[in-house]
């Protein structure tokens, strides 16, 4: 063997040696090493341990407290029933929380997963550890979402805890008066905090896209919250029905229709449609963004233009083309409160508040075809278009009972919102619906026929039967 060819079998082994250690080292950190790397940074710091703290113990001290007081949130969905049930607690909090609380929660955790890293520096050294920018991505992406989800479970669990605890398991009045048992509650309580999860997701994958976008601006931080606001105010104008349901903002009321015999499913599976429509494309942006970034320049601030080309046009687009869709699917039109729904709605739940209030007085039993309730309602007295929002509605309630042979009356003032949501308040005769406490197993109890909620499906997709 000559000299040569025993230094060749020699450089072998450390080439192959060599080799072998830059494979090792270019090797990716796996995606679950990286995800709980990621989870572990985001529940040590303070402020989301102090949020998750607050969401699993805050809602059930507020349900307690609120729901012993003398004076309740009557303007608040299922407000004035907290002192009847445990069940009407968690779902005051969810209309909060769809308002307030999680457009900061969302906020304060997806708008500032990416951002974290631009203020302090360190994408370098991450890059270094991952070696994938799409890796990265998506361990943010899932830690964030279980922040997330251990936060709404908590503000759930929290608010129906409270309310158990403080008043108990007792039959909870939908908004067509109709009493839903314990267990029923129940489920439709769970059933409405789980929808919520849809447009919580689309804040959240805007949240995602505001940190990836805008870098170290705080805009990328607040753009949850402006959304939801925007989304919001949208809902408060008189805007076509196609419009409402095309913003993912609508799944925070649409769960309205669980409460009522039948459900009103339609504008809801549409608004969770849309929400999981909006949280994919968002996303889908953001991510888009993130593996096409520059790395390497270290005073990165984010890009105002890209932000708009790449994620405020396409969600643009994205509404035309929902309010287009639906508009042409679902057979409503204009405002969808018309007059025949109006009346159809408050009759339904006249008859069954009436049915309760039977039931507290002592008196004999009635059914609902009994009373053959009927409303006629009437619109800023008649003039003008028999539809639309407003509190310039009055409604004139008639009904029979067996043992007389003259119909009974009652009028009510409403009170019907943009959402569909309206609050009949009593105006007479005082006997029927006006204000005088009722004793009840719980405790004395405004008259349920004096002031209730109900709904009106903005959709024609509802039997009326």
């Amino acid at each position: 063997m000559t000299a040569t060819n025993a230094g060749q079998q020699e450089a072998e082994p450390l080439t192959a040696l060599v080799a072998d250690d830059s494979v090792a080292i270019a090797r990716r950190a796996p995606l679950a090493r990286g995800y709980r790397f990621e989870l572990v940074k985001l529940v040590s710091q303070w402020r989301v341990r102090l949020l998750v703290l607050a969401c699993w113990i805050a809602p059930a001290l507020f349900v307690a407290g609120v729901s012993r007081q003398s004076t309740l949130p009557s303007d608040t969905l299922f407000g004035r029933w907290m002192h009847a049930t445990g069940w009407a607690g968690p779902l005051v909090m969810l209309g909060f929380a769809g308002t307030w609380a999680l457009p900061l929660l969302t906020s304060l955790v997806a708008g500032d997963v990416f951002a974290a890293e631009d203020r302090l520096g360190t994408w370098r050294h991450l890059l270094v550890a991952v070696r994938s920018p799409r890796r990265i991505f998506v361990a943010k992406s899932l830690a964030s979402l279980t922040v997330i989800l251990l936060l709404v479970a908590g503000l759930a669990c929290s608010s129906a805890a409270g309310g158990l605890v403080s008043v108990g398991n007792q039959p909870l009045v939908g908004l067509d008066g109709h009493l839903l048992a314990p267990g029923d509650a129940a489920g439709r309580v769970l059933l409405a905090w789980v929808c919520a999860l849809a447009p919580t997701l689309a804040l959240a994958a805007i949240g995602l896209l505001g940190s990836v976008a805008l870098g170290r601006s705080p805009m990328g931080l607040l753009l949850p919250p402006l959304v939801a606001l925007g989304m919001q105010v949208a809902q408060m104008l008189p805007l076509p029905v196609a419009v409402r349901l095309a913003l993912p903002g609508y799944a925070f009321i649409a769960w309205n229709g669980l409460f009522t015999t039948p459900t009103q499913l339609g504008p809801l599976l549409i608004g969770i449609a849309v929400s999981l429509v909006w949280a994919v494309l968002a996303t889908a942006l953001a991510y888009f963004l993130f593996v096409r970034r520059d790395f390497t320049n270290p005073a990165y601030d984010g890009s105002g233009r890209r932000a708009v080309t790449v994620g405020l046009i396409p969600l643009a687009a994205l509404t035309a083309l929902t309010v287009a869709v639906i508009a042409v699917a679902t057979p409503a039109m204009g405002s969808g409160i018309k007059q025949d729904k109006v009346q159809h709605s408050l009759a339904t739940a006249f008859a069954h508040l009436y049915r309760l209030q039977t039931e507290q007085l002592h008196r004999p039993a009635v059914t609902e075809a009994q009373l053959r309730a009927t409303a006629a309602c009437t619109k800023s007295d008649g003039q003008g278009a028999q539809q639309g929002a407003g509190n310039d509605w009055r409604c004139v309630v008639t009904w029979h009972l067996p043992s007389s042979a003259v119909a009974g009356q009652a009028i009510y003032q409403l009170d019907v919102g943009s959402d569909g949501r309206f609050v009949a308040d009593g105006d007479g005769p005082k006997e029927v619906n006006g204000y005088f406490l009722v004793r009840t197993s719980t405790g004395d109890a405004p008259n349920p026929l004096w002031q209730f909620d109900g709904n009106v499906e903005l959709l024609d997709t509802t039997s009326k039967g």
